[in-house]
């Protein structure tokens, strides 16, 4: 039996897809010799990994609550679940566009504040609705940069509100691009983007490259009275550069779903509470999605959705099965069938992939192996992880 500890609550929809005579799922303080980890946004960092963990799966996109590199230095094959909660961030970023456009939110505390003058309040609403307009998104120009699952139907969305739609993603993959409308335009490049856009919203994930990325470069380029959209990662924009874009009157709404301490105390500033995946039908989406991917891993070997390891499916020719983690360097295959070969195992089927400085071999065999066959396998220098199915 396999054991999930879970370190968050986790959809009884993701968990009832591991089967109760195949899994055993233990709670945050049961440290029983886990073989997986399933979780939301609990933090791993400061955490003890167990030897028996070999996967750990984030149902959301971003891992950085996961420490990544001591995963894979351990061979632990670290899952999130791209594009489950895409629909319910497009939804809200949506909403975010309107919300920076009408001055909705003002209006709205504004209004409140009439609850005392009882016959009055029609006249003074007729009399005060001025302060706050706002023009019309169709028409007007929507940056969009990041082209994942979520960017792409930010864009779909509001190309079909009539906004005329930019993107600007130098990595998009094959499906993400089948998945673009054709109206959507692509960038020639990021500052060309940034100049000549109404709005701008961001779909990226946080890394080193992208940390601030958008300071006070990337707002000298914009245009005044420009609309800045942050339903991605705290991290992306540079605050004290942010500030004084409002101040000159670049930005005039900053729009985001990771308020801080210095962000509330800004005017032009609308801040949401980080609701961009707080849907029970993104939950259930992520909590599916981040279970079917254990499941396949621990049972099959497959690797589907990892940040750290390659992407590595294989169909079993065989109930004999080997897979192995472990470092990108030369002649690791050849030495992993020469273990073999001197078993006198044959190997039915194998797939290698590489990402980076690490590999994952998924090998068929003809027979069972026993510990023995084992040890020689994890002996090899830069192997990392050895697991038999």
């Amino acid at each position: 039996m396999y054991k999930i500890q879970t370190l968050n609550k986790i959809s009884s929809k993701g968990l009832e897809r591991l089967e109760a005579d195949r899994y055993g799922i233990l709670g945050e303080t049961d440290t029983d010799r886990p073989d997986a980890v399933l979780l939301r946004s609990y933090n791993m960092h400061d955490m003890e990994l167990p030897p028996s963990l070999a996967a750990i799966a984030r149902a959301g996109a971003g891992v950085n609550n996961i420490p990544i590199d001591k995963c894979s230095e351990q061979g632990i094959v670290v899952f999130n679940t791209p594009g489950a909660n895409a629909n319910a961030v497009k939804e809200l970023t949506i909403a975010a566009l309107l919300l920076s456009n009408r001055k909705i939110v003002q209006g709205i505390e504004w209004a409140k504040t009439l609850k005392e003058e009882s016959s009055s309040v029609a006249k003074l609403v007729e009399k005060g609705k001025s302060s706050f307009a706002g023009p019309e998104m169709k028409g007007k120009k929507l940056g969009v940069i990041g082209l994942g699952a979520i960017g792409v139907m930010v864009a779909n969305a509001a190309k079909a509100l009539g906004m005329e739609v930019e993107g600007f993603d130098p990595y998009i993959s094959v499906d993400a691009a089948w998945g673009l409308s054709r109206g959507v335009k692509k960038a020639l490049d990021l500052q060309t983007l940034f100049e000549t856009s109404d709005y701008i919203t961001l779909h990226l994930p946080l890394l080193e490259e992208t940390k601030n990325m958008v300071n006070e470069e990337k707002f000298s380029w914009m245009k005044k009275g420009v609309r800045l959209l942050n339903m991605s990662r705290d991290g992306l924009v540079n605050n004290k550069d942010l500030k004084k874009a409002i101040e000159d009157g670049i930005v005039e709404t900053y729009v985001t779903d990771f308020p801080n301490a210095d962000l509330l105390a800004l005017d032009h500033v609308i801040p949401i509470p980080h609701l961009g995946a707080s849907t029970p039908e993104s939950e259930e989406n992520c909590a599916v999605m981040a279970a079917e991917q254990l499941k396949d891993f621990l049972e099959n070997g497959n690797i589907i959705n990892s940040v750290n390891y390659p992407a590595c499916e294989l169909n079993r020719v065989s109930d004999y099965r080997i897979t192995l983690a472990n470092k990108n360097i030369p002649n690791m295959v050849g030495q992993i069938s020469t273990v073999l070969a001197n078993e006198h195992i044959n190997i039915l089927n194998m797939l290698n992939r590489s990402s980076g400085e690490y590999a994952y071999t998924i090998i068929d065999i003809d027979r069972s192996v026993g510990k023995e066959v084992i040890d020689k396998l994890q002996s090899i220098n830069g192997v990392l992880s050895v697991r038999v199915l």
